[in-house]
């Protein structure tokens, strides 16, 4: 009886390599992954030891080490005739692995059939951040020269889609410059700021450096740049504080430190798997659009609102040749991070004796409040009539039904009544927008809280 079962193991063991085979559709090969860092690596460096590292959806989970040999290409699942997104972190202050690259790799997969490539330089963008921003200048010499060397076999120049985060995407455009500018795509999330804010075109990325450029800003008062860097710049929620970046606890304040920073990141990834349409405005600055002054792209040289994502261009059309265009957009806290945007138009009826302040919260069907407004009416000495703001809500809470309004003052002797001819929403952008407005009408606001629900307009 031993023997028969020393027989079925040895006939076991020879089955299960020959059904991995078969399964997988290739000869059994070795996965690799970021390579391990040590502070005696970082201290000597000897070498970036720069790591490519290849995704197909031939090899989704198991990439593959390529460095551009025509030998190494051949045995490797690089397809020339498919286009090559390129995947480069920045700094590491820890020397760990993104924890984000995997699923932003198996998110293109999954959106398109392209050659991944993972640019793992751990040794070199670990430790002191100067010495990651010198080193950023060798690893963009190396990256340059895994293209050329796929360019001479093959591949096309326009067909290379860089995808750079934080230093990252500096050294996107480094490699661009390489090219003249004939490289298909950068894009860059939330480009570094420090030691790049006043750097010259030719040290830092440029829409010089690419047939399009693109950059996405989250954390332009800290770790990103704030300037424009691209054909389009977009501007997150004004491209500085994001919501839902708050500290819970303790051990979360690294968490928060980096949650502006990173919000590009994983906006970026939600974009990908198409959750909504992230939409942004033209326009030249985050309080003029906040104010309504940006609500018509059509109006805009660019003749359309570009959207993030995979989209040709950003979704602008081949005639139009922007530069360094600030949009905007409001995001909600928290993945997929998607968000509705209306213009509210308040029209007075009569100047007012004295400036006040009201609140307006705007409520779905079940009374949830799905956003808050502060405003100051205009005092009589004020010629204007008509206030405007720029809302947004998350897109899953459904449609704005209702209102309620008040008056913030608590001093009784400084309120007096507020008669509104009409209150409209509007959902943006206006060009684009298939829903009729919505209003309401003849309000009046004393000292009770008002509430009424939107109806036609008349």
């Amino acid at each position: 009886m031993a023997a028969y079962w020393n027989r079925i193991l040895l006939l076991g063991s020879l089955i299960l390599p020959v059904c991995f085979i078969a399964v997988n559709g290739n000869i059994s090969q070795n996965c690799t992954d970021f390579q391990s860092t040590s502070w005696r690596n970082i201290l000597q460096r000897l070498d970036l030891n720069v790591r490519f590292m290849l995704l197909t959806r031939r090899n989704p989970d198991c990439a593959q080490i390529i460095n551009g040999s025509n030998n190494d290409i051949e045995n490797s699942n690089f397809n020339r005739s498919l286009p090559t997104k390129l995947i480069m972190h920045g700094y590491r202050i820890t020397g760990s692995k993104p924890s984000w690259v995997d699923t932003l790799a198996k998110e293109l997969i999954s959106a398109m059939d392209v050659n991944i490539v993972i640019v793992d330089w751990l040794i070199g963008a670990t430790a002191l951040y100067p010495n990651a921003v010198q080193n950023s200048a060798k690893l963009g010499l190396k990256v340059s020269t895994l293209i050329a060397s796929l360019v001479s076999q093959g591949s096309r120049e326009d067909s290379f889609h860089l995808i750079g985060i934080s230093l990252g995407a500096h050294v996107a455009g480094f490699v661009g410059r390489m090219f003249n500018g004939r490289l298909g795509r950068i894009t860059g999330l939330d480009p570094a700021g420090p030691k790049f804010s006043k750097a010259s075109v030719d040290e830092r990325l440029d829409p010089g450096d690419a047939l399009f450029v693109e950059a996405i800003h989250s954390d332009s008062d800290n770790f990103g740049i704030s300037r424009p860097v691209g054909h389009i710049d977009f501007y997150l929620n004004g491209g500085k504080d994001q919501p839902g970046c708050r500290p819970t606890s303790i051990s979360s304040v690294y968490k928060f430190v980096i949650c502006d920073h990173m919000r590009a990141v994983h906006l970026y990834i939600s974009s990908i798997k198409k959750h909504c349409p992230l939409v942004a405005f033209p326009c030249q600055t985050y309080e003029d659009f906040t104010n309504g002054q940006c609500v018509n792209c059509h109006n805009h040289s660019l003749q359309r609102c570009p959207r993030i994502g995979l989209l040709e261009r950003g979704g602008l059309s081949a005639d139009v040749q922007p530069k360094e265009v600030k949009v905007f957009l409001m995001t909600s806290s928290n993945s997929p991070f998607c968000a509705k945007h209306f213009l509210v138009e308040i029209f007075l009826k009569q100047p007012e004796t004295r400036a006040q302040r009201v609140e307006i919260k705007f409520l779905s069907s079940n009374y949830t409040m799905m956003s808050n407004l502060q405003l100051t009416t205009p005092n009589k000495q004020s010629s204007e009539r008509t206030m405007k703001k720029v809302i947004s809500h998350d897109a899953s809470f459904g449609n704005i039904n209702a209102v309620t309004i008040k008056l913030l003052s608590s001093w009784h002797w400084k309120r007096s009544e507020i008669q509104i001819g009409k209150l409209r929403i509007r959902e943006l952008p206006l060009n684009d927008s298939a829903r009729p407005p919505r209003c309401i009408n003849d309000i009046v606001i004393d000292n009770s809280l008002f509430y009424h629900q939107f109806g036609d307009c008349l």
